[in-house]
């Protein structure tokens, strides 16, 4: 299956041309939002029509700059996004595991998603098949959560105790920005931030 994935759009003309380009010329089979797509909901019905207009069936989750129960109840209108926070779907072959929401975790106690948590082990049976974890915050520990000016690793333990438990196939987020088009591989996972441009994925 061929992926489109892009995070933290914040509304940019030319982040969403070069995802419209994309999604034209590599024809994925499904596209994947990891969030952030406005600044802090300024036009969100706008840019929400454009992400529905993309030629390809779209899974999103809001971010930072997005409150669940707002994004949850706008998607509803659209026939072409499917809203993933708190959610287990199924594309083809594929289990796409989505949580939304999050930003700058800290460390130790402090690094986890207690809500991410519940969900999991309330979930637990329906993970199974080949799996694609789509988060906004990154997982903790890894090239995509570092932020070098602070020396410090910011992302959500939660995610990345996942990601040993469960070795999903590809692993998207966003949230940071100096991360944007890293990927990294990560035991079995493929991890990877595509930023605002987008990236084309062949799983």
């Amino acid at each position: 299956m061929k992926i489109l994935a892009f995070t933290d759009l914040h509304a940019s003309v030319t982040g969403y041309k070069h995802v419209l380009a994309k999604s034209k010329k590599g024809k994925p089979d499904i596209i994947i939002c990891c969030g952030d797509f406005t600044i802090f909901e300024q036009n969100i019905e706008a840019v929400l029509d454009k992400i529905n207009d993309l030629p390809a069936p779209v899974y999103l989750l809001h971010g930072n700059h997005e409150q669940d129960v707002i994004v949850q109840k706008l998607c509803k209108r659209y026939k072409n996004i499917t809203f993933i926070h708190r959610a287990i779907v199924k594309s083809g072959d594929l289990t796409i595991v989505g949580h939304g929401g999050g930003g700058f975790y800290g460390q130790g106690k402090n690094a986890g998603d207690k809500d991410f948590d519940k969900f999991i082990k309330e979930s637990s049976k329906k993970l199974t098949g080949k799996m694609i974890l789509v988060t906004h915050a990154p997982p903790q520990n890894t090239q995509l959560d570092y932020l070098e000016w602070m020396d410090e690793h910011v992302g959500c333990s939660s995610y990345t105790d996942f990601i040993k438990k469960y070795n999903p196939a590809l692993a998207l987020s966003g949230h940071i920005h100096e991360t944007f088009g890293t990927t990294q591989k990560f035991g079995k996972t493929v991890l990877c931030n595509p930023g605002p441009e987008g990236m084309l994925i062949q799983l």
